[in-house]
Parts: structure tokens; sequence; C-alpha cells
């Protein structure tokens, strides 16, 4: 598939063939034809080093130029110094030698003044491959030499007017084009980012999902019985709804924090007496599941050594501490604020054993 950049250089080229065939093609006498023919060869030549230099098509690169998300930069289809100052050179050169290969009476023939068109193509290939500054100054080195050589008026009437807007208006699409990229590259951004956003709404939504399903599977059997018996429950009855509310509390408060093995242990220490507080407050937001599972995993390894009455587990926003498992035991005058903390478990974020200290 022919791409957008190819065509546009298939045209360059073919403008410059046209311009070629038009200065070897005389209608006039002249005194050097060496001298013509080297001069077109010339811009022919500097065309081909302007159009094709440093000028890669990123359809052939097996790297996409540009970050995904970003507009593609400038630099990488700017001309380089080298291909710019040879156009500058050959904007002196062919006018000049083009003037001197001729009589006087013929510096005003087609096949002599075709350098005001083709100069002013060379300049627009200048201007889109991002040298503005050498453009304009080859458009006003292209306006000295011909004004020396034929008069303002006849420069301008010539074709001297028609290279100044080509050149302005090969600026101006740049600065379009150069504009429409980066708008499209914001849309894109947006449209990555809302992305990303609908996707973490549908996981949230999804997650809720399970939380109310698993929060109904255990709390429906028990609210059932309640209902039907009127609230009158038997001892062990009242155990189940105790832990049907605890493990209630579980996954609406730290559900990041849970899997079947920390539920089972949280189960265990509530049947044994224990009052458990677990609170997730976003310090385990952005952890990988590797790292999760490990968390869990040494979590439970507290939790199945803890004998504490009264277990708090919280996630951390520490930058290497993820949970804090603290416990605290009756100082004798039943539970309170002054009670002995008997356990204190700081879990990492990285694997590593447990600090548990009883």
């Amino acid at each position: 598939m022919i791409s957008v950049r190819r065509l546009l250089i298939g045209l360059a080229f073919a403008f410059t063939a046209y311009l070629a065939v038009r200065g070897l093609w005389w209608t006039g006498p002249f005194t050097e034809p060496l001298v013509l023919v080297a001069a077109v060869a010339l811009y022919v030549v500097t065309t081909g080093v302007a159009l094709l230099w440093g000028n890669r098509d990123p359809e052939d690169d097996d790297v996409t130029p540009a970050a995904p998300g970003l507009a593609p930069r400038a630099s990488s289809d700017r001309m380089p110094l080298a291909a710019a100052l040879m156009a500058l050179g050959t904007t002196i050169i062919v006018p000049n030698a083009l003037s001197l290969a001729v009589p006087r009476e013929a510096i005003e023939e087609p096949y002599v003044v075709w350098y005001l068109g083709g100069i002013g193509a060379l300049m627009v290939i200048v201007m889109v491959r991002r040298r503005p500054i050498f453009a304009w100054v080859g458009i006003g080195l292209l306006a000295a030499v011909s004004w020396f050589w034929l008069g303002v008026l006849d420069a301008l009437e010539k074709g001297l007017v028609g290279s100044i807007l080509w050149v302005g208006l090969a600026q101006l699409l740049v600065m379009l084009t150069d504009r429409a990229a980066k708008d499209t590259a914001k849309l894109v951004e947006l449209q990555r980012a809302a992305s990303a956003w609908q996707a973490a709404h549908t996981v949230r939504q999804r997650e809720r999902r399970v939380q109310i399903q698993r929060a109904l599977s255990v709390a429906g059997p028990v609210l059932a019985r309640t209902i039907a018996q009127g609230g009158a429950l038997t001892p062990d009855e009242r155990v189940e709804a105790r832990l049907a509310e605890g493990s209630l509390r579980d996954e609406l408060r730290g559900a990041r924090l849970l899997d079947d093995a920390v539920r089972h242990e949280l189960e265990s220490a509530r049947r044994r007496g224990a009052t458990v507080t677990v609170l997730d407050e976003g310090g385990l937001d952005g952890i990988d599941p590797e790292s999760l599972a490990s968390i869990r995993a040494r979590l439970v390894a507290a939790l199945r050594s803890a004998r504490s009455d009264r277990l708090y587990i919280r996630t951390s926003p520490h930058e290497s501490v993820a949970v804090t498992v603290v416990g605290r035991s009756d100082a004798g005058r039943g539970l309170s604020d002054e009670d002995t903390v008997d356990l204190w478990t700081e879990i990492t974020r990285v694997p590593a054993e447990p600090d548990i200290r009883e």
C-alpha cells in the first residue's frame, strides 16, 4: 500500500522533473550550454537530497517512532543541517549560473527564469522539512538575486510572488498539521484514560457484586432464621449471628485483605471469643497480585499464632509496611483502653518473615 508520504515525495519529484525539462527546453540563444546543464543538474540533485536525506517513513521502521499516546516528534522529519545549507547554496548558484550562461537579451526567457519557481519549490520542501528559517532566508536570497538580474517588477511578475506565497502557505500548513497532531494525541490520551476508567469501573462493579453475593450467602441464612423465629435465637445461633456480622463487616471494610485462608483465621479468632476489627484504608492499592498473595499468607501466619482478646488489622500507607496487626489483652479489669499490647506485627510489602513480638 502506497503511503501518503511516498505519494507526496513522488509528486515533488514529478514537479522537479517538469522544472528540469523546462530548464533544458532552450527556446533562445545561450553562450554556455554546459553551465545551463550543470545548473539544472545541481538543482535536481539538491531537490533529491532535500526530499530524501533523513526523511524516513515510519511504516518502514520496526520500532514505532513515537511513544503511544504522544504526537510524532517534529525532529524525526527535520532536514539535516547540511542539506539545508546545500539548498541555500543552490539558491545562490543556480540563478546566477543561468543568468550568466545566456546573453543579456535572453535573460528573461522561460528556460532561464524557471529558477524563480524552481527555487521556490525547493524552499517549500525546506519549510516542510521543518527548517523555516532556512526557507525564508532562501526566499530572501532568491529575491535579491532575481532583483539584481531582472529588476523588482519583472522578478515579481515572472514568479517571485508565487514562490513567496508557496512558502508562506507551506508554513501555515505545517503549523496546522502540527496542531492537529497534538490535538489528535490529546484525544487518544483522553480516550485511553476513559477506557481505563471504564475498565476499572467495570472491575469495581464486579467486585461489589461479588461482595454482595458473599454477604448474602453469609448473613442471609442467619437473617432468615432470625425473622422466622421472631428474634428468639439459641446460644449457638447467636454465636453464628455474631460471626456473620463480623464477616459482613470484614467484606465491607477490608475486602482486599481477604481470601479463604484469612477468612478462616478471622472466624477462628472470633469463635474463641476475640474481638476482631479489619480495616483497609487504601494501603494496598497498586500492589501486584503476587505481592498481595504473599501479604495475605503472612497475615494468616500472624493470625494463627495470635492469642489476644482484641485484634486490630489495618492496612498501612507506609512505603515499606503493608499491614499492621495489633493485639491487646485484658489487663484484669475487663477490656479497656489500658489493655496490654501483647502482639505487634508489621507485614512488609516485600516478602519477609513477619516481625511478631508477644
